[in-house]
């Protein structure tokens, strides 16, 4: 049985990435067209795929409402179940991450912190100890 870790190293996107970055980028009418010109095993997967992955949740929850809760769990087992009742949700309908819902990047506006110059001199039993007698 393969570790955490080995399931996410060993995972691979199941479509293209220009189709990944078509979906990711579609709003909500775009997104449907797009996740049916995808066979249904391979949308459960790719669901799947998108669900271990924290920026692609919305759009994990969005191809998971297309997917029937046999492939999901076929293919995912409890995660497939867990992921196909949280599709299921009223709130889940929402589109895909679009720059609208994502939370703003805030910079600091204190300056940086200052440190104290570093001496250039080394130290004197530092040096002595270094040259060998």
């Amino acid at each position: 049985m393969f570790s955490s870790r080995e399931a996410f190293e060993n995972d691979f996107c199941p479509v293209r990435e220009e189709l990944l970055g078509e979906m990711y980028r579609a709003n909500e009418h775009g997104l449907a067209r797009l996740v049916e010109s995808v066979s249904s095993d391979v949308r459960a997967m790719l669901a799947l795929f998108c669900y271990r992955r924290s920026h692609l949740y919305s759009l994990a929850l969005s191809i998971a409402a297309s997917c029937s809760e046999r492939e999901l769990i076929q293919l995912g087992g409890r995660v497939g179940s867990a992921l196909y009742a949280l599709s299921r949700e009223p709130t889940a309908r929402a589109a895909p991450s679009s720059s609208g819902h994502r939370k703003p990047i805030t910079l600091s506006t204190k300056p940086l912190s200052t440190f104290s110059p570093l001496a250039d001199e080394p130290d004197d039993e530092y040096f002595v100890e270094a040259v060998p007698a």
